[in-house]
């Protein structure tokens, strides 16, 4: 394997690992049908609590998410299923992939990422999209011979915007898109 299919994939296996390392692709084809969207409790009214509300389901939907991708041992495909439980469409198909090819490359994940800074960016009946600050300075992806694969230019903190959507989850969101969109620190 050469060093530039070594960057590429780790780039986008930590961007799937919830390490928001660079964008999920749009043309990913999906791995399986999207969920259909349903009706949660934070999207109950649109009275002037259903900003707040909106806000409050895909902040914890984002926790739970990080949670599982926290989670994850790449030597234990079954850890990777409470990741894909928060995820939909693109996200998911991309995230499936990932796993896999850091799986198949031998590769180990550890440390942690964290968030901060979440902001609503606008919402709807039935999306939302926030932006928050990525800290993923904890975070190693390491090769068979314990060697890092991680950009020595990696960004420590990065501005991401999420896209959610509604889904059967604890939170009554699910991940649809995750984008990075400021090179530089929050």
């Amino acid at each position: 394997m050469t060093m530039t299919t070594t960057l590429a994939r780790t780039g986008s296996a930590l961007a799937a690992a919830g390490l928001l390392i660079g964008m999920l692709s749009a043309c990913t084809p999906e791995a399986e049908p999207t969920p259909k969207p349903t009706k949660s409790a934070a999207f109950a009214s649109a009275n002037l609590d259903s900003v707040r509300a909106a806000t409050a389901a895909a902040e914890a939907t984002y926790r739970g998410y990080l949670t599982s991708s926290n989670e994850v041992d790449l030597a234990a495909p079954e850890t990777f299923e409470s990741v894909f439980q928060w995820l939909a469409g693109d996200a998911l198909a991309s995230a499936r992939e990932s796993y896999s090819a850091m799986r198949a490359d031998g590769l180990t994940l550890t440390g942690e990422s964290t968030f901060d800074r979440f902001d609503l960016v606008s919402h709807t009946d039935e999306e939302v999209v926030a932006e928050l600050c990525a800290d993923v300075s904890m975070v190693n992806l390491t090769n068979e011979k314990g060697e890092s694969v991680i950009s020595p230019n990696r960004v420590p903190r990065q501005r991401v915007e999420v896209q959610f959507v509604r889904s059967a989850t604890p939170s009554g969101l699910a991940i649809t898109r995750s984008t990075v969109v400021q090179e530089s620190s929050c």
